[in-house]
């Protein structure tokens, strides 16, 4: 599932501080272009604000770019056109997100939760079926299902997370941040499990990720964002071994590790 993105950026614009002011922007992503190829595993590493996440939102069509195009597969995303419009993108997409916890209802149980995707893209077979399969694939025991999230510890709940994100069998997931909320040890065991399922599934990962050890365990190439630009991109390999621009090299000197 290959992923083409091209002179992508997103302006916003900024609240006025008096009612004749001039308006003014922000470009949170300048013009970016960038390739992931079918079954690769990609990184995108950069401070806060660096547009990481502006960036995903954009070749997920979860946002609408000021400039350029993206195409997944040949097929142009465009965010506009509607939910349903776009129903061919979810289905060939999973995501999780940082904060375990808040990405899943209270009020809803563990397999209500995980089956959402099922109902909501119209996908057909047997659904409680298909939750207690993706259970069992993230370490899960099937009966978990009918609990709820508050009966879960963190690295659980981000196991239940990650079986939402794959119960619709995506061929590319996305992580933004997934790890971050996690101690060390339970950290550890999700990156065993996410390395385990990227290899029998032949998933695309695209991984935002402030912990360079996260994106060393898993990622094949390496995409390194600064103030809305890529400036340096390589293999994972080649970039952290041998970083050519300064911001890269400050860059892995700050971020703490760990090991895998």
């Amino acid at each position: 599932m290959t992923i083409v993105g091209r002179d992508l950026s997103r302006r916003y614009p900024l609240p006025k501080q008096t009612p004749f002011e001039r308006r003014r922007f922000t470009d949170a992503l300048l013009p970016t272009d960038i390739d992931i190829a079918d079954g690769e595993a990609v990184g995108i590493i950069g401070e806060s604000g660096s547009g990481k996440s502006t960036l995903v939102r954009l070749l997920l069509g979860l946002d609408v770019p000021t400039t350029g195009t993206v195409e997944v597969d040949g097929t142009a995303v465009d965010p506009t056109a509607g939910p349903r419009a776009l129903h061919w993108l979810r289905r060939r997409t999973g995501l999780v997100f940082q904060d375990p916890y808040a990405s899943l209802d209270p009020r809803m149980s563990v397999g209500r939760t995980i089956a959402e995707p099922l109902w909501a893209l119209e996908i057909p077979g047997d659904h409680r079926a298909r939750v207690r399969e993706v259970l069992t694939e993230v370490g899960l025991e099937p009966a978990m299902a009918d609990r709820f999230p508050h009966e879960f510890s963190g690295g659980q709940r981000q196991r239940i997370a990650l079986a939402r994100a794959l119960v619709h069998r995506p061929s590319i997931l996305v992580g933004d941040e997934p790890l971050s909320a996690l101690d060390v040890t339970v950290r550890a065991q999700i990156l065993e499990v996410l390395r385990e399922l990227r290899n029998r599934e032949d998933l695309t990962l695209v991984l935002v990720s402030h912990d360079i050890g996260v994106v060393q365990a898993l990622c094949d190439s390496v995409v390194v964002m600064k103030d809305g630009a890529v400036v340096e991109r390589g293999s994972t390999a080649e970039v952290l071994r041998r970083p050519t621009q300064d911001y890269t090299k400050r860059l892995l000197a700050a971020i703490p590790t760990i090991r895998t």
